[in-house]
């Protein structure tokens, strides 16, 4: 996309209701997280260049496949059935055992819990309660769900940035 497409694109979404902002800019954050690991190689991917910390780029990408299973799919919808990265013995899991899975496999888990999000949130308002109330009990509704993981891929979105900067040098969005 050139950069005269995305400000065209930026200054439609500008004046959009509510749940085409909404989406979009969590679309923007999902795909900001899959620009921080193009051109890198698999090891590139789980290196922890922060040495005190579990971060890495693969467990980034598997940890968002889980945020949106968690929210969309359990929380939502109620009606998952199987996690990608079960976190029974491990909470982070996702981050741990990098070499469970294939780096592959790991981003069709993210783009297939995407499509699995976007599926179970066509035709649903905004403020449709959700199945299952928040882990600390108390209800939510899928406006939330979106401000939330907004919140959350942003967050995780400057992390990618510090990453990928130390990996490869590699800077912007």
């Amino acid at each position: 996309m050139s950069d005269a497409e995305k400000v065209e694109l930026r200054r439609a979404i500008g004046t959009a209701e509510e749940r085409t902002q909404l989406e979009s800019f969590l679309d923007f954050y999902r795909n900001t997280l899959l620009r921080k690991c193009e051109g890198l190689s698999d090891e590139q991917l789980k290196s922890h260049p922060v040495a005190t910390s579990d971060l890495t780029l693969l467990g980034l990408i598997r940890h968002y496949a889980g945020v949106e299973q968690f929210w969309f799919e359990h929380i939502f919808a109620n009606e998952l059935s199987t996690w990608y990265y079960d976190a029974a013995n491990d909470p982070d899991v996702d981050f741990h055992d990098l070499d469970g899975i294939s780096v592959e496999e790991a981003l069709n888990n993210f783009h297939s819990s995407i499509a699995t999000s976007k599926r179970i949130t066509l035709g649903h308002a905004d403020d449709m309660v959700a199945t299952l109330p928040h882990p600390m009990g108390y209800q939510v509704n899928l406006r939330w769900i979106y401000i939330h993981l907004i919140e959350e891929y942003a967050r995780h979105a400057g992390h990618a940035d510090l990453l990928r900067e130390l990996i490869d040098g590699t800077v912007g969005y």
